[in-house]
């Protein structure tokens, strides 16, 4: 027994030795996309998962107040990878001019994700438009003509009912000129340009989410007609009676409580997927002849100072719901595609941010990340969830939806980032026992497939490794410390499972040796309950 420890030390001592060499091997190269999977700097598909950090408050100058401490606990929670939020109106609060000290604060962060080994993407996040109706633009590119501006039910319902935000995203798309002469549209790629040069050769960023959820501006105006339509079919085709009244659908959709109570006609895939293909031709058309073109504006001004990192595509506002895509990857300045484009999809049901949030049809949510996955293998691009989940509260419920929603992530080998960070998440139970889990982080091959089975805590992982395979596959485990040698089956096994834990953490990541030949591997072992306890820095 002291033999076998001793041994385990001295592994764990060349590891560490070996870890700053490779520390020097990682600055030297970046992140990438080959296929529809991320590939890291030594060459091993990378799964990503993470967080959103973000604040919008102007108050707070846009950056979350928490500092290194909780890198360290995002670290321990197992996210390597964070979506850091940062905002137009805090980064040109004038035409043309940077906010140096914004973009300083920006720095702050990546480093501390870099010194707890976690990558960033920058999102360019943006709600309502503008930080005059929420964030984003500032004011000065916030040409909504002296429209009104009108909220409802709930915080999203402005993009449909406000003319004020139709008319400012309408002036985006159409690149009307600022005060200085210089269109709106050009800004935001000048933005990026500045952006992109400031970090082109920081590995730690892996790249750079060209906008958060962009909206059509008026065009919009059709979107609830069209679904609403489709909607009084689906009643009709299941009553046997005649679909209700216009006036009748509008007074439905404008109350929350008649909203929830409608929804439950369309939670499954069937009805559901009428209401929303409703709107396909409508959502591709604005995505094929504005959005892409703005993407690509953007895309050229990154790769003229910036040819490491990836661009993230997020589609617009109303994919979220599962209507399909029509996005494409960018061009390269020869008209060749762009390899290092990433397909940065969101993913809600219908009764996110309402208090019917831990009760989600899972039918439709099923079928929204089905859309996704299907966009993803039609593009030929990793899927990078950058947005899902945005629950709340701790009852029993809310961990089986969250449980659900990452069994998904599962499914699909989704790399993702949770939708979001808030001070106290870790008390949440949802967020202890379904958000925090062991997943592979690297693979030296080819992923197949992994799961955790939170009621009797199985892990499982399988993946295809070569014979050119040299590093070794990375499994994160949230409680490392209630596992030992003998706890993990492998097939085959291997000459070398290493432990590394996470300091004074319970938490840490097991490395498994390539075994040098063209062979399918599988890891298994069961862990007990995960708990905040589990994974605490002590």
């Amino acid at each position: 027994m002291i033999l076998r420890y001793t041994v385990i030390l001295f592994i764990a001592v060349t590891l560490f030795a070996c870890g700053e060499e490779q520390k020097q091997e990682i600055k030297q190269g970046f992140v990438h996309v080959e296929g529809q999977k991320f590939v890291d700097q030594k060459g091993r598909q990378i799964i990503f998962s993470g967080i959103n950090f973000i604040s919008k408050d102007p108050q707070e100058k846009y950056m979350p107040v928490q500092g290194n401490k909780t890198f360290e606990k995002f670290k321990n929670w197992g996210f390597n990878c964070i979506r850091l939020g940062i905002i137009w109106d805090g980064l040109e609060p004038e035409p043309g001019n940077y906010n140096e000290e914004y973009l300083s604060e920006i720095d702050k962060r990546i480093q501390w994700a870099s010194d707890n080994g976690i990558y960033v993407y920058l999102d360019m996040h943006q709600d309502l438009y503008g930080a005059k109706y929420s964030d984003g633009a500032p004011d000065w590119a916030t040409l909504d003509e002296g429209q009104p501006h009108y909220t409802g039910a709930v915080w999203s319902d402005s993009y449909l009912i406000s003319p004020a935000i139709q008319t400012a995203f309408d002036n985006f798309w159409n690149n009307k000129p600022a005060s200085d002469g210089v269109g709106i549209q050009d800004h935001y790629a000048n933005l990026w340009k500045y952006i992109a040069r400031r970090y082109a050769t920081n590995s730690t960023v892996i790249g750079y989410d060209i906008m958060n959820e962009p909206f059509m501006g008026s065009s919009a105006q059709n979107v609830m007609p069209l679904m609403l339509g489709a909607y009084a079919q689906v009643v009709a085709e299941t009553t046997g009676q005649a679909p209700p009244s216009a006036e009748e659908l509008g007074a439905m959709w404008a109350n929350e409580e008649s909203r929830l109570k409608a929804l439950e006609l369309i939670s499954t895939r069937d009805k559901y997927s009428k209401v929303v293909d409703a709107v396909y031709e409508l959502s591709a058309d604005f995505e094929r002849n504005k959005l892409q073109p703005m993407y690509q504006k953007v895309a050229d001004a990154i790769r003229e100072v910036d040819t490491n990192h990836i661009l993230f595509l997020n589609h617009n506002y109303f994919v979220n719901t599962g209507v399909s895509t029509a996005l494409e990857a960018t061009k390269l300045p020869d008209g060749t595609r762009d390899p290092n484009v990433v397909y940065a999809a969101h993913g809600y049901d219908l009764v996110v941010d309402t208090k019917e949030v831990e009760n989600p049809s899972y039918e439709r949510v099923e079928f929204i990340f089905d859309r996704i996955a299907e966009s993803g293998k039609r593009m030929n691009m990793p899927v990078m969830v950058g947005e899902w989940g945005a629950l709340h509260g701790k009852s029993l419920k809310m961990v089986e939806t969250a449980r659900h929603l990452v069994s998904i992530m599962e499914k699909y080998n989704f790399n993702n980032t949770y939708w979001a960070f808030y001070n106290d998440i870790g008390d949440y139970s949802y967020f202890q026992n379904a958000i925090i889990r062991p997943y592979p982080q690297h693979i030296s091959g080819n992923l197949v497939e992994y799961d955790y089975n939170f009621s009797n805590g199985e892990f499982t992982c399988v993946w295809e490794e070569t014979a050119a395979s040299k590093e070794p596959t990375v499994m994160y485990v949230p409680n490392l410390k209630s596992l030992s040698q003998e706890d993990i089956i492998m097939s085959p096994s291997a000459e070398q499972i290493i432990f590394e834990y996470y300091g004074k953490s319970n938490a840490g990541k097991l490395f498994i040796t390539p075994v040098g030949k063209n062979i399918k591997r599988k890891i298994s072992f069961t862990l007990q309950s995960i708990s905040s306890e589990t994974i605490s820095i002590r």
